[in-house]
């Protein structure tokens, strides 16, 4: 179970980062801990941010100003990685998150995570797999869209909202299916059984995966859909334990 007063710092790279996936991040990231540290990052003089500016607001997220020093150099990213540094090392943070579909601050996520502690990564479908493979979860924020406050006032607002895969598109994706058995291997009892609760643990410790990037909430509901294992509910714990299906 998550400690809901676990401390997370929050980095947003705003020219990477539609301002209408800052409700949805922050919704999620409020499942693990209170995000207490909010950052935002850019040239604010710029007419680009200037969607930005409400969002600050609304979620009480400190503006960072950086000026470009250079049209060859990003000076943002460079400023973001060195306060994330910082805090690494002067504050007592439980779990770091970047907003950002740049693959430059790869390094700085595996830098924090060589001290032991999550880091949860949001950014859209086109980010670097080496960025989120670095990622202790990461979500793509084209499935977090349509969650923000403001925006269910704007129903005309072009978004795209969280589809479910079905069982048979999830099937189709290896890598998935790979992840789903190589998970159940690791962790089940002589029986073939194993729990879904350290199925998840181990998924969480491998990969940077994330049901909702399948459009489910839960990895039980992923599961069921999927269709590849037989499932036990407990009726009195009410924990899910799965085993590969039977051949019958």
């Amino acid at each position: 179970m998550n400690k809901k007063e676990d401390h997370i710092a929050l980095f947003i790279d705003c020219d990477n980062i539609s301002h209408r996936s800052i409700g949805g991040i922050i919704n999620e990231l409020s499942k693990f801990g209170i995000v207490n540290i909010r950052q935002a990052y850019g040239n604010w003089t710029k007419d680009n941010l200037k969607n930005w500016e409400d969002k600050l607001l609304e979620y009480a997220i400190k503006p960072i100003q950086q000026f470009d020093y250079s049209k060859n150099k990003n000076a943002t990213d460079i400023l973001m990685t060195i306060d994330a540094i910082d805090l690494l090392h002067t504050k007592d943070i439980d779990a770091f998150a970047f907003a950002t579909s740049d693959s430059d601050f790869t390094p700085v996520v595996m830098r924090v995570q060589a001290e032991g502690i999550k880091v949860f990564g949001f950014g859209e479908k086109k980010t670097p797999k080496p960025f989120m493979a670095a990622c202790s979860q990461f979500i793509f924020t084209e499935k977090l869209l349509g969650t923000d406050r403001q925006d269910k006032k704007n129903p005309k607002e072009e978004r795209e909202k969280p589809i479910k895969q079905s069982g048979q598109e999830m099937r189709q994706d290896t890598w998935l299916v790979n992840l789903l058995h190589t998970s159940l291997e690791q962790t089940m009892d002589e029986d073939g059984w194993a729990n879904l609760a350290s199925i998840g643990q181990y998924i969480n410790n491998s990969t940077s995966f994330s049901p909702i990037n399948f459009g489910y909430k839960k990895l039980s509901n992923l599961i069921d859909e999927i269709d590849l294992f037989d499932i036990y509910l407990d009726k009195e714990s009410k924990m899910m334990s799965i085993r590969e299906k039977e051949a019958y």
